[in-house]
């Protein structure tokens, strides 16, 4: 009974393991596949960061919820 459940498990290891490599692979292969299409799309601009200027406005508006909430 012991002797199976060994069995049982290695072969369960064997599975996930042999599973991994081909996910590496697979993941590594659709990588090289895809960088070949990157020039199609542009690439996404640098987000700036947002100005003092901004910050007023939120506290108005956070104002202004906190008014509507409670009126």
């Amino acid at each position: 009974m012991i002797g199976q459940g060994l069995v049982l498990m290695l072969a369960g290891m064997g599975i996930v393991y042999v599973f991994l490599i081909v996910l590496i692979i697979v993941t590594k292969v659709s990588m090289k596949g895809i960088s070949r299409f990157d020039g199609i799309l542009p690439q996404d601009a640098p987000k700036k960061k947002p100005s003092a200027a901004k910050a007023s406005d939120d506290d108005a508006n956070v104002a202004l919820a906190i008014a509507v909430a409670l009126g």
